[in-house]
C-alpha cells in the first residue's frame, strides 16, 4: 500500500520535469539556431538592423560587404559612414596673401614694327611725354625718332627718368624738372637713404611728376607768297613760294580711306594724328589749295607734301612712299597728292597728318568729319 502510494505520488512530478526539460531543449536549440544565423549573416557582411514602425519594416543601416580577401586574413569590421547634414565647407582660393603692388622698377621695351610713342605709353598706362622725357638720349624729345629695334626705358609712373651727373643735387634736379625734392627722395624705386641720401654720378633716378619743355621737331609750312626758303634747313622738298592758285572752303575731308589712328594720336608732343594708311594707298588733299612743300623733309617726316589753302589754314602729309604733285601746283579737295608709305622715322606705313591755322596747330579731330 505504501509502495503504490509512493509510485502514484511520483508520476505527476515526472511529467512536469519532462515538460520543463522539453522547453529547455527547445530554447537551447532556438538560441543555437539564432547564433548560427547571426554568425552566417555577419559572415556575409549583411548585418541589417530592422525597426518595426506601424507594421512596416524600415532599414536603418547596412554594413558594406567585406571582400573575400579580407575575410581570409581577419580584417577589422567595417562601419557605415555617418554624414552630418550640417558642415562647414572651404572654397579654394587662387590668390595668395601677397598684395598686388604697383610696379616700382623701370623696364625696358624694344620697339617693334608699327609702334608709336603714343601706343607704347598707352600700353604701360603712362603719358607719352613720360616716354619722351625718360629716353632723351635716343629720342631727343622727338616722337618721330622712334625706330624699330630701339630700346626704350619705361618708368612705372609719370615723370622723368634721369641719369645723375657730377654736381647734381636733389635741390637742383627738383628745380630743373619743376617738382619737389621729397618726391624724389621718398619714391621707393629710387632706394635712397632718407637720412643720408647720396647719389653717385651715373645712377638712374626717377623724378616723379617732373617735366621739361618740349623741343618741337616740325616742318614749317611755307606760305604761298613766301620766297627765299632754304632747302638746306627744311629739306629738299621746300618750295620757294610766290604762288597763286585755288583757295580752300574751310571744310575738310579725310585724306585717307581709313579713318582710324595707327600710331600717335594728337598730344602735346605730337601735334598731328597718325592715320592708318597701307603702303601705296592714295592720299588725298583734305581741301583745295596750293602745294608749298613737295619732297623730302627734315625732322623724320620723310617724303612730305604741304598745302596752303589760302584762308589761314594749311595741311601737311608726311611719310609718303611717293609724291604725285610739285611746288606751286593747285590741287582740288580729294585729289591724289601722293601714296601711303613709311619714309623718314617711321615704324610702319601710316600718314602723319597736320592741320595748322595762322601758324598754330589745330587738333584734326576738331575739324575732320566724324569717322
Amino acid at each position: 500500500m505504501n509502495k503504490k502510494s509512493s509510485v502514484g505520488l511520483n508520476r505527476p512530478l515526472t511529467r512536469r520535469g519532462s515538460w520543463i526539460s522539453g522547453i529547455s531543449w527547445f530554447v537551447a536549440i532556438s538560441l543555437a539556431a539564432l547564433a548560427v544565423y547571426l554568425g552566417w549573416m555577419r559572415w556575409r557582411g549583411e548585418d541589417t538592423l530592422i525597426q518595426r514602425d506601424a507594421g512596416e519594416e524600415v532599414r536603418i543601416s547596412t554594413v558594406t560587404p567585406i571582400p573575400q580577401s579580407l575575410r581570409q586574413i581577419g580584417a577589422l569590421p567595417v562601419f557605415s559612414q555617418v554624414v552630418m547634414s550640417e558642415s562647414i565647407s572651404r572654397r579654394a582660393s587662387l590668390y595668395t596673401d601677397i598684395p598686388n603692388r604697383p610696379r616700382q622698377d623701370v623696364v625696358e621695351y624694344t620697339v617693334d614694327l608699327g609702334d608709336s610713342v603714343f601706343a607704347i605709353a598707352q600700353a604701360y598706362n603712362i603719358k607719352p611725354e613720360t616716354v619722351l622725357w625718360s629716353n632723351y638720349d635716343v629720342l631727343k624729345d622727338n616722337p618721330h625718332s622712334l625706330s624699330v629695334g630701339m630700346t626704350l626705358k619705361i618708368p612705372p609712373i609719370d615723370g622723368v627718368y634721369y641719369q645723375w651727373k657730377e654736381g647734381d643735387t636733389l635741390e637742383s634736379i627738383a628745380a630743373e624738372f619743376d617738382t619737389d625734392e621729397d618726391g624724389i627722395l621718398s619714391w621707393p624705386g629710387n632706394r635712397l637713404d632718407l637720412t643720408h641720401p647720396e647719389i653717385d654720378p651715373g645712377t638712374w633716378v626717377m623724378v616723379p611728376g617732373g617735366h621739361r619743355e618740349f623741343q618741337q621737331w616740325i616742318v614749317p609750312v611755307i606760305a604761298r607768297g613766301a620766297a627765299g626758303v632754304s632747302t638746306g634747313v627744311y629739306g629738299g622738298g621746300a618750295c620757294p613760294g610766290g604762288y597763286e592758285g585755288l583757295y580752300g572752303s574751310g571744310a575738310f575731308i579725310w585724306p585717307t580711306i581709313n579713318h582710324t589712328i595707327s600710331g600717335n594720336d594728337y598730344w602735346s608732343g605730337h601735334l598731328a594724328i597718325d592715320i592708318g594708311a597701307a603702303l601705296g594707298e592714295p592720299i588725298s588733299a583734305a581741301d583745295s589749295g596750293v602745294v608749298v612743300f613737295a619732297g623730302w623733309a627734315t625732322g623724320g617726316y620723310g617724303n612730305t607734301v604741304a598745302i596752303d589753302h589760302g584762308n589761314g589754314y594749311s595741311t601737311l602729309y608726311a611719310h609718303l612712299s611717293s609724291i604725285n604733285v610739285s611746288c606751286g601746283r593747285s590741287v582740288t579737295q580729294g585729289q591724289t597728292i601722293g601714296y601711303g608709305g613709311s619714309t623718314g622715322n617711321s615704324t610702319g606705313p601710316h600718314l602723319h597728318f597736320e592741320i595748322r591755322y595762322q601758324g598754330g596747330f589745330v587738333n584734326p579731330w576738331y575739324v575732320l568729319p566724324a569717322p
